[in-house]
């Protein structure tokens, strides 16, 4: 394993530990809601600080791009590095980080353990590493460009069922912005009839491993953030699947309109997304 992925992996258990004592004192946490069934707690923040600060004292040439603040670089202060805010970068950075310090935070305040921390490393604009930690279940997905995925250190790969009543989806409520709902139900509608049933379980980052490992065979959801999906994405593609945007081209990291899945999965999900789309 690389020097750069261990830095990752140790960054992100130090902030697991914290997560897991918090989530021992669910009714004292600070929440503020940023939008309709969208919230922030002290728990996202402190987790954004504890990679940021590991993975820029480690890497002070990198960036990163989090869910909470934004874009970030280090800035050294005589000995010490200081991590600060910054505008998006008008070129593409060498190195960037894209990381979601909490991924399912509504699943964490309601002890519900289906919840992760996520971070991708883009080089020159591609994705070359990726890391999901699950700190309840202790799970571990892991994926390096060209060399595989893995789920605590056993190597993973999606799914081969070809029947399509066989299949099980996941997806994602469309439930901060609503504009596409009656697309998303008509789609849902027909998921539900055709397959052995769709999953909603809250955190579109965990939903992808689920992809990757082949406990789903396919994943589909609207309007998701950069940091939700860049690492569970690549490990689905390092485990031998597909991931593209609604069009079936490449463009899901920039809309967020994302599918998923093994070969004769995501065929499907792009043909009944497409007969049910009226929203672009």
């Amino acid at each position: 394993m690389s020097s750069i992925l261990n830095i990752a992996i140790r960054a992100a258990r130090h902030s697991a530990k914290m997560m897991t004592r918090a989530a021992n004192h669910l009714e004292t946490l600070t929440i503020d809601q940023k939008q309709a069934n969208d919230f922030v707690s002290e728990i996202d923040r402190e987790s954004e600080r504890i990679l940021s600060e590991e993975l820029l004292t480690a890497y002070p040439n990198h960036i990163i791009r989090s869910e909470e603040v934004g874009y970030l670089r280090a800035v050294k202060d005589g000995d010490e590095i200081r991590i600060q805010p910054i505008d998006k970068p008008t070129k593409t950075p060498e190195y960037e980080w894209i990381i979601d310090p909490l991924d399912g935070t509504t699943n964490f305040l309601h002890g519900h353990a289906q919840y992760a921390i996520s971070m991708a490393l883009l080089h020159k604009g591609k994705i070359v590493e990726g890391v999901v930690f699950a700190p309840e279940r202790n799970d571990l997905y892991v994926a390096s460009k060209g060399s595989g995925a893995t789920l605590n250190d056993k190597r993973i790969r999606v799914s081969k069922r070809l029947n399509l009543n066989e299949f099980l989806i996941g997806t994602g409520f469309p439930v901060v912005d609503q504009s596409m709902i009656d697309d998303y139900l008509s789609i849902l509608k027909q998921v539900i009839a055709d397959t052995a049933g769709a999953r909603r379980e809250g955190s579109a980052a965990l939903d992808l491993c689920s992809v990757a490992t082949g406990r789903f065979d396919g994943f589909f959801e609207y309007n998701l953030k950069a940091w939700d999906i860049a690492a569970g994405a690549f490990i689905v593609k390092e485990a031998g699947g597909l991931v593209t945007d609604f069009d079936g081209e490449n463009g899901w990291l920039d809309s967020g309109n994302i599918v998923a899945g093994n070969e004769k999965a995501l065929a499907y999900l792009l043909r009944t997304i497409g007969k049910y789309r009226t929203t672009k």
